[in-house]
């Protein structure tokens, strides 16, 4: 599919009669990251997942999105695929994505894992102890390999001049005032140990969301893998 003059890689599956899912990934991942949650929700829902612009399969955007510029593009998106009211699952980056694109469009439901709303300092000595716990995760470790090359500060210095300015562009807006325009039914799952989103971010979330609930795991940025079965179980409840 091609919006704003850009390639779009995505993958469709799962129930074609249940509710329409919509998986968004983190900076520097693809659809790879989101599948293990696409994969154990498929039986009862729709799954739609892309690799966001510059991620993946998916062409660089042109010039240097904004996060509008990609909610812009994820509205002809959904509008192209007649996605009807989804529910909206994003991590990190994907997560920012998916508040401000909630923040405008309607939605059934909105889950959020570890999405920063304010600017955060990464840590490398984190994102590197976050590779190691993936590995040891069932069917993880080669998900971790592909990591490996966005992991650290290479998200910067990895990156083309364009995702470089995209990336500058994005991680430092404050969504607070997006956040509270969300009236629909909110999830937020965290993980304790988490320094790209910490816990703040997540208790910032509950208390300006109309409708929104908080659920702290053991792990770091990426407890949502690390805590996989607890979080599908939570999912099902929840959606």
């Amino acid at each position: 599919m091609k919006i704003k003059d850009t390639t779009i890689n995505y993958i469709q599956y799962g129930n074609i009669q249940g509710k329409d899912v919509l998986l968004l990934h983190g900076w520097g991942q693809n659809i790879e990251m989101m599948k293990p949650i696409g994969d154990a929700l498929a039986k009862k829902f729709k799954i739609t997942i892309l690799d966001l612009p510059g991620f993946g399969a998916s062409e660089e955007p042109k010039f240097a999105w904004t996060l509008n510029d990609y909610s812009e593009m994820l509205e002809t998106f959904v509008d192209q695929l007649k996605i009807s009211k989804p529910i909206v699952i994003g991590h990190s980056f994907g997560g920012r994505l998916a508040i401000n694109f909630s923040s405008n469009n309607v939605i059934e439901k909105l889950v959020l894992f570890g999405s920063p709303i304010k600017p955060e300092k990464s840590s490398e000595s984190l994102k590197v102890k976050t590779l190691k716990s993936l590995k040891k995760l069932p069917g993880m470790n080669n998900i971790a390999e592909k990591m490996k090359k966005y992991i650290g500060s290479r998200d910067y210095k990895a990156a083309s001049t364009i995702m470089r300015q995209v990336l500058v562009n994005t991680v430092n807006k404050d969504l607070t005032e997006y956040a509270q325009k969300i009236e629909e039914p909110t999830l937020l799952v965290w993980g304790d140990y988490d320094e790209e989103a910490s816990i703040e971010n997540a208790h910032i979330l509950e208390q300006v969301m109309p409708d929104a609930g908080l659920v702290i795991l053991p792990g770091t940025h990426y407890a949502y893998l690390e805590n996989l079965n607890q979080v599908i179980n939570i999912l099902n409840k929840f959606l």
